[in-house]
């Protein structure tokens, strides 16, 4: 298997476009999201929760994630542009249901399909995401660059403190046992991508919650939440701090 994902990883260097040619084949599978009546966000069944019981082996892993590394780079940085999500240190159990949904076709993502199937069972996906919860979270991301910043966070940090930390943590630490992700160190364009389908009701295995919390928001709510998202640091969880600690 480690010759087969070393040969699709180096594709990465052929550009993104290059790698879904090379994975042509049957679309992804369209199952019923938050569009329908008798939606369950998060229902505990199918491979996900075979994944979720299992330990993650992290050395696994790690020969799992050659695949992952082409988009998301090997320190697991993601893109700053926002194309690509900051996967380091993300919770295993945030990590196994959004791979999971999109393989089900709950979560919609063409560019990430055929990666995500390479992984061959529940084991794979627990081991994958166990060496990517272990990766430090880069110190330098994306973040937002208007020459009205500082008012900006200002205004997102006033709507985060009322209606996003009882959830995503003071930090944007998460909350691991209830699957709501570290958004800590997450690229600022990335984030306002994500909200603003999920207002918009095209992120399909959304929380309902969110969805009633930022159904009212404004383009410009979005911007100023997502820009003080992105300025938010886990203590302990940058890369630059574990250096120092050693």
């Amino acid at each position: 298997m480690k010759a087969s994902l070393l040969s699709i990883a180096l594709l990465g260097t052929l550009g993104v476009a290059m790698m879904n040619l090379s994975f042509a084949g049957p679309p992804a599978p369209k199952a019923a999201g938050i569009e329908s009546k008798g939606y369950t966000w998060n229902s505990q069944e199918g491979e996900k929760s075979e994944a979720l019981k299992l330990k993650g082996d992290k050395a696994n892993g790690e020969e799992a994630y050659e695949v992952c590394g082409a988009c998301h780079l090997p320190s697991g940085a993601g893109r700053p542009d926002g194309t690509f999500p900051q996967l380091a240190g993300q919770h295993t159990t945030v990590l196994i249901k959004q791979m999971a949904d999109i393989r089900a076709g709950l979560r919609d993502n063409p560019t990430m399909y055929p990666f995500a199937v390479v992984l061959t069972d529940p084991q794979e996906l627990a081991d994958v995401s166990a060496y990517i919860e272990s990766l430090c979270i880069p110190p330098d991301h994306g973040k937002f660059e208007g020459a009205d910043a500082a008012a900006q966070i200002t205004k997102g940090r006033d709507l985060y403190e009322k209606q996003c930390l009882e959830c995503h943590g003071k930090n944007g630490e998460g909350d691991k046992a209830k699957f709501y992700p570290v958004i800590a160190g997450q690229h600022y364009k990335y984030l306002l991508r994500q909200m603003t389908e999920i207002r918009d009701g095209h992120r399909r295995n959304a929380n309902p919650d969110m969805v009633k919390i930022i159904k009212p928001y404004t383009d410009d709510m979005l911007v100023a939440i997502s820009a003080y998202q992105a300025s938010l640091k886990m203590p302990g969880a940058m890369c630059k701090e574990k250096a120092a600690k050693k």
